[in-house]
């Protein structure tokens, strides 16, 4: 049996383990918060380095990409140092192939027309791949990294103008504490309702990182589609209760619950037997067919509800 731990910065209040079975194997997979303690953090994943098959990064990338330049977080070089035996991930591998082929499942299997739609994206330097899949299939998008990571109240519309952008903003944002641009610990139980409210509204999908969209997610929500990661129950019923029409999660359900990229791609990494710098978009792709991963998607409205 393999086990893949997810040591997240974020809250403990999102841990979670569960059990399943992926090509006749059977992996035991774990979320562990340490509620934005660094230091808690590096010192679980040296206790258990070696023990386990793949550890994911959660609650913090180890890297941005400014073109196809990659930064590593100054944050995050802690985290990936103490794993010193164990292959360590942080989700970007499954970002860049899972999550653009999951808005290409959603347009081929017609569970939403994505032409002419309005999509706001909390973060495309964080989600290039989704986003652009989103543009290739006809959407408009609303991209929100100036918002929700650095808190200037400016959307945008273009990738083009995001791509030239991360060249300027990225290796400045590496370099910053990373609680400033990403809640964690507590703070991702933090919520402003009415802060981006009409960018909400505006949009008939909000998509990327779920606790991007529930920090400034308003109240009323009906009729949207949120195309997302990790889910808990608890996270299903606000949406639910907000309105929301359809949730949509690019990693499957697994007990009830949507598991991180990163935890999904440390079980990736964790059957093909390599280091995350050792796997290329081919590796991601060949394994996703073997798998056969499908999104989560889930009607969140009854009829006449």
């Amino acid at each position: 049996m393999k086990r893949v731990v997810s040591i997240s910065l974020g809250s403990s209040t999102r841990n979670k383990k569960a059990e399943i079975e992926i090509l006749g194997e059977k992996f035991i997979i774990e979320r562990i918060g340490t509620d934005g303690d660094l230091k808690k953090a590096v010192e679980m994943i040296k206790e258990l380095d070696g023990k386990v098959d793949a550890f994911g990064m959660g609650g913090i990338d180890l890297y941005l990409s400014a073109g196809n330049k990659r930064y590593v977080i100054r944050d995050a070089l802690p985290l990936k140092n103490a794993a010193k035996i164990t292959p360590i991930v942080d989700g970007s591998g499954l970002k860049n192939t899972l999550e653009r082929r999951v808005i290409k499942y959603i347009q081929q299997k017609g569970i939403v027309d994505l032409r002419g739609k309005k999509v706001l994206i909390t973060s495309a330097m964080d989600r290039y791949g989704m986003a652009k899949a989103f543009e290739e299939e006809g959407a408009s998008l609303i991209i929100g990294d100036l918002m929700f990571a650095l808190n200037v109240p400016i959307p945008l519309h273009s990738l083009r103008l995001v791509y030239f952008l991360s060249f300027i903003i990225v290796p400045v944002v590496v370099r910053l504490p990373f609680e400033m641009i990403y809640p964690t610990g507590e703070k991702q139980l933090k919520m402003d309702s009415k802060k981006y409210e009409r960018f909400y509204k505006e949009a008939d999908i909000i998509a990327g990182d779920f606790l991007f969209i529930k920090r400034f997610m308003p109240e009323d929500l009906k009729g949207k589609v949120i195309v997302t990661n990790t889910v808990t129950p608890e996270d299903v019923e606000t949406l639910r209760q907000r309105g929301v029409e359809i949730l949509i999660t690019t990693t499957p359900n697994i007990n009830g619950r949507s598991f991180g990229t990163n935890v999904m791609e440390g079980v990736l990494v964790a059957i093909a037997g390599k280091k995350q710098e050792e796997m290329t978009t081919k590796d991601y792709e060949e394994l996703l067919d073997k798998i056969g991963f499908e999104p989560r998607v889930e009607y969140l409205q009854k009829k006449g509800g």
